[in-house]
């Protein structure tokens, strides 16, 4: 842990939020039933993430539109990207997984890495407050932004963008199957515009998943 520690640059006061963000939900329903996971704190992880990066974003680029601004930000926040901010640390290397993950990868799955990722931020916020949670976020997306390190293309952001040319149109995002063992899940959304189908999609995270989706229905439309 004081290795992790050294590598992120925060002491943790309470080491409890450290262990529960390191810990997968399949090492706790494997063998301590009564240990917490990181999905909560992954939550909340991801609503502190947004905020930094939003803020961060808005003050760095004051004359860019909103429209390239989201584009950015989910680049920044995508699962790729955080997936690899999360092997600079080898966070991998510290999780607690269960037998099944640990046999088949998991500690270098993008969307564990993902959710483990935002557990941290979430667990640095819980621990240290906002400032804390700030610094450590901001030293991976200064540096992905500085590289342009931004690639990723957003089939959501480029999508929302075309409906919204028409205020009367809605666009929203349905869950409609899981797959698989927990170790190597896949989810299906699908993409309605009002309260029609338009794309479908799967992934190994929601996110993800939301994302073909998008494609699939920008494919369709010939974009």
């Amino acid at each position: 842990m004081k290795d992790l520690e050294m590598k992120i640059g925060y002491k943790f006061n309470n080491k409890d939020y450290l262990m529960e963000a390191l810990t997968h939900s399949s090492f706790a329903n494997e063998r301590h039933k009564n240990l917490n996971c990181n999905e909560r704190l992954e939550f909340l992880g991801d609503a502190v993430l947004s905020i930094i990066s939003a803020d961060f974003l808005f003050h760095k680029y004051p004359d860019m539109p909103e429209g390239q601004l989201s584009k950015l930000r989910s680049s920044l926040v995508c699962t790729d990207s955080l997936s690899k901010f999360a092997r600079e640390i080898h966070l991998g290397d510290y999780l607690f997984l269960g037998k099944g993950e640990t046999n088949t990868g998991g500690a270098d799955r993008p969307s564990i890495l993902e959710n483990a990722f935002e557990a941290l931020i979430a667990a640095i916020y819980l621990d240290g407050g906002m400032k804390c949670a700030e610094q450590f976020v901001l030293s991976f997306l200064t540096k992905a932004v500085e590289n342009h390190d931004v690639s990723f293309k957003d089939y959501k952001t480029i999508l929302q963008e075309i409906i919204q040319q028409n205020p009367s149109e809605n666009v929203n995002y349905v869950l409609v199957g899981e797959s698989g063992p927990d170790h190597d899940k896949v989810f299906e959304v699908e993409v309605h515009l009002n309260s029609n189908v338009i794309g479908k999609g799967k992934g190994k995270s929601k996110k993800s998943a939301e994302q073909a989706a998008a494609k699939e229905a920008l494919d369709l439309m010939g974009i």
